[in-house]
């Protein structure tokens, strides 16, 4: 299946000149990207860099590399990920942000951004790869990206979430068949085939986001022989904490507490996704 361009693409084409081969944003060969030297990371995680292929095989690279020019090459500020990914997806070229030897406007280029993912025609998972680059290569978090594109923190959270789902459903996202809404729901399933097969029968069938919440509670309790234990209600304190949690860190939170402590659980989607997590708690 060839990967479709991203609408992150579209969106900096308008936005940043690109009537300099040298400047702007362009399509680049992978064969012309060198690493960056002063890359500290020199072992990445197999099994993420080939969930990220597939994600790249469904639905595009959603989020532009960013390189510098340096004579008839480009040397790579950030991307590594993404440009190893693309290399195993099959790609030969990639969506670049291209900067000039001596050009360092990195403000300009995050404004650019900014007002690309603002655009209406973005998809959910076009929007949530925007959303990404800017806390990933950009350096913003949560809060600043959410009150410089005018939404709320937990509306950021939410639509990052669907870059943890199988490559299968976000292609269903993508391509518009499978609403944001059920993806999103779908991500309490760990058992990423039953999780699919769900969202290919929402799609099919025409489910309501009740119907979804309904399939993964099923299949998210487990049935017993004899009377049903009722577990007393939670406290809201730590249901908002959680919530709070889960905002913060752009994943699902669950805390458990007892009268002696308790502990706090984070899901985290890959090793990349967990180095995301430690960054932001450091």
């Amino acid at each position: 299946m060839a990967a479709r361009k991203s609408g992150l693409g579209r969106g900096l084409d308008s936005l940043l000149p690109v009537d300099r081969p040298q400047a702007g944003f362009s399509n680049i060969p992978l064969e012309l990207i060198d690493p960056n030297p002063q890359q500290p990371r020199t072992l990445f995680d197999e099994e993420a860099l080939a969930s990220l292929a597939e994600s790249i095989k469904a639905v595009g690279v959603l989020q532009p590399i960013v390189v510098r020019t340096l004579e008839d090459r480009y040397v790579l500020i950030a991307g590594e990920r993404r440009c190893r990914a693309a290399r195993l997806a099959g790609l030969t070229e990639v969506p670049a942000i291209i900067q000039g030897q001596e050009v360092d406007d990195t403000g300009s280029l995050t404004e650019a951004l900014i007002e690309n993912v603002q655009r209406e025609d973005l998809s959910p998972l076009e929007e949530a790869g925007g959303y990404q680059q800017l806390l990933e290569d950009f350096g913003l978090t949560h809060e600043v990206v959410a009150q410089r594109v005018g939404k709320s923190r937990s509306a950021i959270t939410n639509t990052l979430r669907l870059l943890q789902l199988p490559a299968a459903i976000q292609f269903m996202v993508g391509n518009g068949t499978l609403a944001a809404g059920h993806a999103r729901t779908l991500l309490a399933i760990e058992d990423e085939a039953y999780a699919v097969h769900i969202a290919e029968r929402v799609v099919e069938e025409g489910w309501s986001v009740r119907q979804v919440e309904d399939a993964v509670r099923k299949r998210s309790t487990p049935t017993k022989s004899g009377p049903a234990r009722v577990k007393p209600p939670r406290p809201a304190a730590i249901i908002e904490l959680e919530d709070r949690l889960g905002e913060r860190l752009g994943t699902a939170v669950q805390i458990s507490h007892g009268k002696r402590g308790g502990k706090v659980s984070i899901r985290y989607a890959s090793l990349d996704d967990l180095e995301r997590i430690y960054r932001l708690l450091s």
